[in-house]
């Protein structure tokens, strides 16, 4: 008899151990999860990626097929995801369909067979050709505790979703809504910063109509070349403001010399020679933080060139910032390929001899080997970014299988074949405008 007991109470005690077992490897696997979701978002500030990693993390750690995350507009009352498993950008009422009633109510839904509910829209799976069987949707609460999106997790490949899938994605939602409000905070700064420097920019456009929409188009060519470099994209945004405000200091020229359309005297041109210096000053009074404290710098750069010679400082090669060198090619080449009510376009033939011709004295030889692998329709659209209308979609297929050195070899190629011609002419055709129905 004390034998069966004994052998009972072992019984009891292995479930026991068992059942507590199972319970540390589900709170170790729950405690990893979580771990494992703050450090793959915690540094995260770009809403897109930071909502793919959270839909990644989530379906892999509730065994499922799919998830969502959807925000709450408040101001339009709608829900929307500009990414989704699956599917593309999602946007309706925030009232509507399952999702909506959990925005709207701060309910728990764990629908087991979405089929047999009546609020589940069949219609989805119509326009879609999915098939959901169960699903759990989750309301995500900021520390205010106010609703801000809605997790939404389809087709649990074991079964049903469960309790304990409800108070883990519980967890993952607290932690998910802090670091999604820092992105919307920081996506809302970087609209600012955009702004501000854009209408900085604007400035000098103002001041001199002629040469308007010039520190847009040195920004769009930075970037090219930048990218051909493989320069990092934190390195390009920075380029790119630098761009926008390289010429700021133009705003402390004296109209009658920056506005002149005939030759400067020396004493106007050593005048104007000085907006790269006032360019950095002023920039250097406005609070820029982190790796933008390099803009003023850059910016106050542009003129410097690579033997030694330019200005304001006269820096000599590799002390002259990268993105300064980048600057200073697509400032000279805007600058001849820009028409002015005097002049044409110089031929790009002849622009990117000048460039060539001084690489290595004026320019960075390896900026200017970059540039010439800027795919020309690219070039077109930046070329002609007061007319891109009339640039034929097909045109600009065609040219992205070609760069300027493939236009330029092909213009002085002795093998004059069909291709060869119909580059060459039609890229031409854009370049000197002579397409028809266009007025000047």
């Amino acid at each position: 008899m004390s034998q069966h007991i004994d052998k009972r109470n072992d019984r009891i005690h292995q479930g026991q151990v068992t059942q507590k077992l199972k319970f540390y490897q589900e709170e170790h696997r729950r405690l990893t999860v979580l771990f494992n979701i703050t450090r793959n978002i915690s540094t995260e500030l770009k809403l897109d990626k930071l909502l793919y990693i959270l839909m990644d993390e989530v379906k892999k750690a509730l065994k499922a097929d799919r998830c969502t995350v959807f925000l709450l507009d408040k101001e339009k009352n709608e829900l929307w995801s500009k990414v989704a498993h699956g599917e593309n950008e999602i946007k309706f009422d925030s009232h509507l369909g399952i999702a909506g009633y959990v925005a709207t109510t701060g309910d728990i839904l764990n629908i087991p067979d979405a089929y047999a509910d009546q609020r589940f829209n069949r219609e989805i799976d119509k326009k879609t050709g999915y098939k959901t069987k169960n699903m759990l949707t989750f309301p995500m609460r900021n520390k205010r505790g106010e609703i801000i999106g809605v997790f939404q997790v389809l087709n649990k490949f074991e079964d049903a979703f469960t309790k304990e899938d409800e108070q883990l994605l519980d967890a993952i939602s607290t932690i998910s809504a802090t670091q999604i409000e820092n992105a919307q905070l920081y996506e809302e700064q970087k609209k600012t910063f955009d702004s501000f420097i854009e209408t900085l920019a604007s400035t000098i456009d103002a001041r001199d109509p002629l040469t308007a929409g010039h520190s847009q188009r040195i920004a769009q060519y930075a970037d090219c070349i930048a990218q051909k470099m493989n320069i990092s994209i934190n390195r390009r945004n920075i380029l790119r403001y630098a761009a926008l405000l390289h010429d700021y200091g133009k705003i402390a020229i004296r109209d009658a010399v920056l506005t002149k359309r005939g030759r400067l005297t020396v004493e106007e041109y050593n005048h104007i020679k000085e907006h790269p210096a006032y360019t950095q000053s002023i920039l250097e009074k406005i609070n820029f933080s982190g790796d933008y404290k390099s803009i003023p710098i850059i910016a106050g750069a542009h003129h410097e060139k690579i033997d030694g010679t330019g200005y304001p400082r006269g820096l000599i090669g590799e002390d002259i910032p990268i993105e300064a060198r980048i600057l200073a090619v697509a400032d000279v080449f805007d600058a001849l390929t820009s028409r002015r009510h005097y002049r044409n376009r110089m031929e790009l033939e002849k622009v990117i001899e000048i460039l060539e011709n001084n690489s290595g004295s004026h320019f960075d030889t390896n900026c200017v080997k970059a540039f010439k692998k800027i795919k020309l329709n690219d070039l077109l659209l930046i070329l002609e970014d007061d007319s891109s209308e009339f640039i034929d979609s097909e045109d600009l297929n065609f040219f992205s299988k070609f760069n300027i050195m493939d236009l330029l070899d092909r213009q002085n190629g002795k093998a004059k074949t069909d291709e060869n011609r119909f580059i060459a002419v039609t890229f031409n055709k854009y370049y000197n405008k002579t397409y028809a129905n266009i007025t000047y």
